[in-house]
């Protein structure tokens, strides 16, 4: 069975204990569970839970992408659940032309997607989310770590748009792929605010790289986006800063987690060394060519 909610509240109360038990995986739907709790309803929207008969959980969804083709975010769930949320948005009318999440959700949603519309299932970009283990200090590197401060608004900001457009640019990608998946001005001030956005910066104070992270929730913080000018890349900033909020997420009693992307062996490198360690691999796909889907 399928419940679709409207208010984040409501899915936390139905399925909280459910993402709770494996509170690592399930760090993207319940970061943003938690923290659009406090924003105003977007009509657009929605969590799921699939139940089983009985109504236990089974898995959990979300569709609250801020940016098009506003893709679901499927957690974990068996295969004719996620066929038959597919089954439910095509009946409501929902055009789908993109799932992000968990492979064993997001590829029978998207075969199943695809069969109802026409259209033909593409990945766009494989994930893989670590969990960090025994952290391992990095060689040290020249100056600190800091908090961003309003002041540092643009700069962050600016950060942010190139992170994206480098990381699709390693991978691959056309640079201008996941433009539109950057947060807007206003989100990143609140980032800031709320104090998880850092700057490393070098032996003159001068910021050389940023790392931000997301609030913990169920116990787990995610950390994300982690980027360095090219022109400051191989001195070890990344490194440093990476292993400092993790330590401090640490310190705090929460478990740290982040993405990489499976097409930048860069990153996933440097990850490795500090002590993640790969937990699932998730995927982004895309259905091309679907009746009634406008691109």
């Amino acid at each position: 069975m399928l419940a679709f909610y409207d208010d984040p509240g409501e899915f936390l109360a139905v399925a909280g204990a459910h993402l709770a038990a494996d509170p690592v995986v399930s760090t993207v739907v319940t970061t943003n569970a938690h923290r659009l709790q406090s924003r105003p309803p977007d009509a657009q929207s929605w969590w799921v839970v699939a139940t089983d008969p009985g109504g236990a959980v089974l898995g959990a969804g979300m569709r609250t992408a801020p940016f098009a083709p506003r893709p679901p975010f499927l957690l974990p769930m068996p295969a004719d659940a996620a066929v038959a949320l597919a089954r439910a948005l095509h009946e409501r009318g929902e055009p789908i032309a993109a799932v992000n999440g968990a492979r064993p959700a997001v590829e029978p949603f998207a075969a199943e997607t695809a069969r109802l519309t026409g259209g033909e299932v593409e990945v766009s970009r494989h994930t893989r989310l670590h969990e960090l283990g025994d952290l391992v200090a990095p060689a040290p590197a020249p100056g600190g770590l800091r908090p961003a401060t309003p002041d540092d608004l643009d700069l962050v900001a600016a950060w942010y748009a190139a992170f994206m457009g480098d990381a699709d640019e390693q991978a691959g990608r056309p640079r201008d792929a996941s433009a539109d998946e950057a947060p807007d001005t206003a989100e990143i001030r609140r980032r800031i605010e709320d104090g998880w956005v850092w700057l490393w910066t070098d032996g003159d104070g001068r910021p050389v790289h940023m790392t931000a992270a997301n609030p913990p929730s169920f116990g787990v913080a995610r950390i994300g986006p982690v980027y360095t000018p090219p022109a400051e890349r191989g001195r070890g900033w990344a490194s440093n800063a990476v292993a400092e909020v993790s330590r401090r997420i640490r310190a705090e009693g929460a478990r740290a987690c982040l993405f990489t992307d499976q097409a930048n062996p860069t990153s996933n490198k440097v990850y490795a060394a500090l002590g993640y360690r790969p937990v699932v691999d998730m995927v982004n796909l895309v259905i091309r060519g679907s009746r009634g889907v406008s691109r």
